[in-house]
């Protein structure tokens, strides 16, 4: 068994410069994990968590990835972000982040690889919609549909339905944004109806700890999310014309990068600027995260997984400081990217789409394909309604517009 498997006795903070790789005390450890719901022989030659990634990978789900909107719709341009290099990017930086900190990289990287795996087609238009459509049967919830598909819609396996993943990578899918319920026993007993259907399921199977905080790994994967699409968002948004570089000038986070590119790099052109830019920006937004979390530990020096999971707040963030500065850049991204007029127009007509494909096949649950043909009229609204939600949310962009035309006499060209 390797040494990763096997560490030296660690010390509370990674250690610094080479050296061998050592586990810190409060990082996940494969061979301490608390399993999977249905018991499965070890592997000889991957940890459990190196397993969840591979699953991951090779899943249905995460290669529809590569035709779902992040923010320009497919056919806008080849260079535009998807889902799926979305979450590669995403996976990248996490690892990093996990290898300076000493924790486990391939649990790290699993969540990261995973926690787009809900989103509908179109994005946060495709969401809303969707949303707006379900909400007499409960609404939906992005990070909510992901728990469901690695848990059940993913049909591959003969003993089980879903991946079967560790309770490790579970709980950083659905604590991807903090703790889901209060410690406080009469709050948590309030607030758990009010959580998606699919999540309080799954929980009553198999208790995910909703009221404390994810692993580190978690943690690292869900602040590289932030990393990556505030960059690549700055990027996308710049190769696409919705602003000029000298508009970012009055971001003074983003003006002090483009200044010390410019002592540099006077007669640059403006395409490796923008890679500079997006370069620095990357690497100083680790190196907060990096610093703000060591500090993190020296103050509250955690000894164990659980340590983290029960702590105040989360280890895992930028400093205050650099968390102000980073408001700024993305007020300007929700006016200038999001809320610019010709993405909210595409992702109106996108809206459209996902809202009429929604009302079709609940009127008409009989025309969903013959792996959905469970759904016949003899079910309960309810059921039918969620069969629909499923159908409807792992659409690609493709497959979505593929079906309006198939079934309505108008569809929207999104450009």
């Amino acid at each position: 068994m390797s040494d990763v498997l096997k560490p030296k006795e660690p010390s509370i903070l990674p250690p610094l410069g080479g050296g061998d790789w050592q586990r810190v005390p409060y990082a996940s450890n494969p061979m301490e994990s608390r399993g999977r719901l249905f018991d499965e022989k070890t592997c000889s030659m991957r940890s459990p968590f190196q397993r969840d990634r591979d699953r991951i990978v090779h899943s249905t789900a995460f290669r529809r990835l590569a035709h779902k909107t992040q923010v320009f719709v497919f056919h806008e341009g080849d260079h535009y972000r998807s889902r799926l290099t979305h979450s590669l990017e995403v996976a990248q930086i996490a690892r990093s982040i996990a290898r300076i900190l000493h924790l486990d990289e391939d649990l790290t990287e699993a969540i990261a690889l995973a926690h787009d795996f809900g989103h509908t087609p179109f994005g946060h238009a495709g969401e809303r919609a969707l949303n707006r459509v379900m909400r007499p049967f409960g609404g939906f919830d992005h990070n909510a549909q992901s728990m469901h598909i690695v848990t059940q819609l993913e049909q591959r396996y003969a003993a089980f339905n879903g991946l079967n993943l560790t309770w490790e990578c579970l709980e950083g899918l659905v604590k991807h944004n903090g703790p889901l319920l209060s410690a406080d026993p009469k709050l948590y007993a309030e607030l758990l109806p009010t959580l998606p259907i699919e999540i309080i399921e799954y929980n009553q199977k198999n208790d995910l700890i909703l009221s404390g905080y994810a692993s580190a790994e978690a943690q690292v994967a869900a602040i590289a999310d932030d990393i990556a699409y505030n960059n690549h968002d700055l990027d996308d948004g710049l190769r696409g014309g919705l602003y000029d570089i000298s508009e970012l000038e009055d971001i003074p986070l983003i003006a002090r990068l483009l200044a010390d590119i410019r002592a540099l790099y006077p007669n640059l052109e403006t395409m490796r600027v923008i890679y500079e830019l997006n370069r620095r920006l990357i690497t100083i937004m680790v190196e907060d995260v990096v610093e703000e979390t060591k500090q993190g530990v020296l103050k509250w020096a955690p000894k164990s997984v659980d340590d983290v999971r029960n702590a105040k707040q989360q280890l895992v963030r930028f400093s205050s400081g650099f968390a102000d500065e980073l408001k700024v850049l993305q007020s300007f991204l929700m006016n200038e990217v999001y809320h610019h007029t010709e993405i909210k127009r595409i992702m109106g007509d996108a809206e459209q789409v996902v809202e009429d494909l929604a009302h079709y096949y609940l009127k008409h649950p009989s025309k969903l394909p013959s792996q959905w043909s469970y759904t016949s009229d003899d079910h309960d609204e309810h059921t039918r309604a969620r069969t629909v939600k499923d159908f409807v949310a792992g659409m690609t962009d493709l497959y979505a517009l593929e079906k309006h035309r198939q079934i309505f006499d108008h569809t929207p060209e999104l450009r």
